[in-house]
């Protein structure tokens, strides 16, 4: 039987004032929130059970990631994550579906696969961080109105909309998303994407 083919969409908010929270130059910071978005989009394309990715972002990099192979939703204006989610999952349409965030850069294909299987099974679905209080992938089956709740406290917020969690490794890239400098230390050791990979040595070495 032929795998279910998933629409990905992934909200990425551009490098102007991104990743605030990492202690870094502005620069740096910038460079880096585009990599991470690079690599995890690199990872989602390719995944096997990933029919199209597409990128919801600004006109600056939206270049980037069709480079790459994505669909790219322009924003016209920044209106926040949650509506940036809600006109990629417009643009998408109907059929399984699946809001991943931008900033897990040791993702690996294969967990994605794995995620969007267990996630299969159910008619919403999430998949919390490794700390355990926020989301990095929210899910909905066929037919299913997919209304994701990220933000502060979104692990709970899920849970109580109806969302299925998925327990998947703490350890794997898809839960390690990146906000401080103590998280991109962890994914250091788990092994990162080549565009995190290129910014990781070009911080290193300015």
């Amino acid at each position: 039987m032929e795998p279910v083919s998933w629409s990905v969409v992934v909200p990425v908010k551009g490098p102007r004032g991104a990743k605030t929270r990492l202690a870094l130059g502005e620069r740096t910071r910038a460079e880096l929130a585009v990599a991470f978005a690079l690599d995890t989009v690199a990872a989602a394309l390719a995944a096997r059970h990933v029919g199209r990715v597409l990128v919801i972002t600004g006109a600056d990099i939206g270049e980037a990631f069709r480079a790459l192979g994505a669909e790219v939703l322009i924003e016209q204006e920044r209106r926040g994550l949650t509506a940036a989610i809600a006109d990629g999952l417009a643009h998408v349409g109907d059929g399984p579906r699946a809001v991943l965030l931008g900033d897990v850069p040791a993702l690996r294909a294969a967990e994605l696969d794995a995620a969007l299987t267990a996630a299969g099974a159910h008619p919403l679905a999430f998949v919390p961080d490794a700390d355990g209080v926020g989301t990095v992938l929210a899910t909905a089956a066929s037919g299913v109105p997919h209304d994701p709740r990220f933000g502060p406290g979104s692990r709970e917020a899920h849970r109580a909309a109806g969302y299925v969690e998925l327990e998947l490794p703490v350890d794997w890239g898809l839960r390690r998303d990146v906000d401080t400098t103590g998280d991109l230390d962890r994914v250091l050791t788990l092994g990162i994407g080549p565009h995190t990979r290129r910014a990781v040595e070009h911080r290193a070495t300015a």
